[in-house]
């Protein structure tokens, strides 16, 4: 293609005529399938300064396709040579974000399974021929499903048998604010810029919820043990996350926010802008979750006020995450029970006696179902193990 078109253009090079070189170069550019829009300017006679090709629309010629390691993901199903050629070249307007960043993972690696992150929110609509049926796909749902978010702590029936060996629950959240980008496309401008935001709004925590935020630049190696030691803290070395672009200006504009009694956390700019979590000892889930409510809410009050930005919340797709598997309540409700019965009978090879159970799903149900489905999924749980052990005399 690229010989044609040099050739083309020496054609018309030769002759002194602007209306012949005009014609002819696009004659032959005709030949040539879709290339086929042509504006034609005054510096064309002196060497074609003028002339400028538009290849679907978008300015240039489409990129080479790439050639996707991860053969068996949904990316390699979803993203073909015709919607690559039409999307290639598309920059997003919140943070320039192309396709071919949003598919790194999947290009670079040999086992990805969605492989797949947007840069922001616009790449769910202008690259939404990729992600429609990728997202369709993944989380069963159908083309015009619509989320509804019910974070209402009043409607959760029942708690865990209290008799259950709970260690601990744990319920977090990912969330999105309106005109930054998510972290694979961020600019270091919005990220520092939400990092204040938050900061801002985490230090006017009150009642059970205030604590302090630790920024991972600069952190105080004492600080640092600690929240190791806490297992608190976020690292730097996800290969996924630096092949997505999500480690850029590391680690600058990160950091940690905890409450006095290490019960709610705050993650800023990890792989979402926001990871919102409420965790204790016990299996007294209601309390972990009516806490999570009250410092998400907090949380978005706070910069609202600040800055007039809110949660991005799609109709279809829920809280807008950077990973299209979290869309939704991008919760992840989980508990660690000890199931020695399980273990010994039907577990296949588990070493310990202690399961991290959790709900699979993320999008089309509400946050109080996910919850409801881990507390009454843990209780089956223990029921069925309280038979295994009689069988197994445990």
């Amino acid at each position: 293609y690229q010989r044609r078109v040099r050739e083309a253009v020496v054609s018309t090079q030769s002759t002194g005529s602007s209306q012949f070189a005009f014609t002819t170069f696009v004659s032959r550019i005709n030949m040539f399938g879709k290339y086929t829009k042509v504006i034609y300017g005054t510096a064309a006679v002196a060497g074609l300064g003028g002339i400028l090709l538009m290849a679907n629309g978008s300015g240039n010629a489409s990129k080479p396709f790439p050639k996707i390691l991860s053969t068996h993901s949904l990316v390699a199903k979803h993203v073909t040579k015709d919607k690559w050629e039409k999307l290639s070249n598309i920059k997003t307007k919140t943070s320039g974000f192309t396709l071919e960043k949003a598919i790194a993972c999947a290009v670079q690696f040999d086992d990805q399974h969605c492989g797949i992150y947007a840069g922001d929110g616009d790449s769910y609509k202008d690259f939404a021929a990729v992600f429609d049926p990728l997202i369709q796909e993944y989380h069963g749902i159908s083309p015009n499903a619509k989320h509804t978010s019910d974070m209402d702590v009043s409607k959760i029936r029942g708690t865990i048998n209290p008799l259950a060996p709970v260690h601990s629950v744990r319920i977090r959240v990912g969330r999105s604010f309106n005109g930054f980008g998510l972290s694979p496309g961020i600019t270091r401008e919005q990220r520092l810029e939400l990092e204040k935001l938050m900061k801002n709004a985490l230090e006017s925590m009150e009642g059970n919820l205030k604590g302090n935020y630790y920024p991972l630049l600069g952190m105080d190696e004492k600080i640092r043990q600690q929240l190791v030691d806490d297992h608190f803290l976020f690292v730097s070395g996800d290969r996924n996350l630096k092949a997505a672009g999500m480690e850029r200006d590391w680690p600058e504009g990160r950091g940690i926010f905890h409450n006095k009694d290490k019960t709610f956390l705050v993650w800023v700019n990890e792989e979402d802008q926001t990871r919102i979590i409420s965790m204790q000892k016990g299996g007294d889930v209601r309390e972990v979750f009516s806490r999570l409510a009250r410092g998400i809410e907090a949380v978005r009050v706070s910069v609202n006020a600040a800055s007039g930005k809110d949660f991005m919340l799609h109709e279809k797709y829920g809280y807008i995450h950077s990973c299209p598997t979290n869309l939704g309540t991008g919760m992840r409700a989980s508990v660690h029970v000890d199931l020695p019965g399980w273990t010994r009978g039907e577990s296949g090879g588990q070493t310990g006696i202690t399961y991290d159970i959790s709900n699979k799903h993320r999008l089309g149900y509400s946050e109080v179902q996910l919850v409801q489905c881990m507390i009454d999924g843990v209780n089956t749980l223990y029921k069925e193990d309280l038979a295994l052990q009689n069988k197994h005399r445990i």
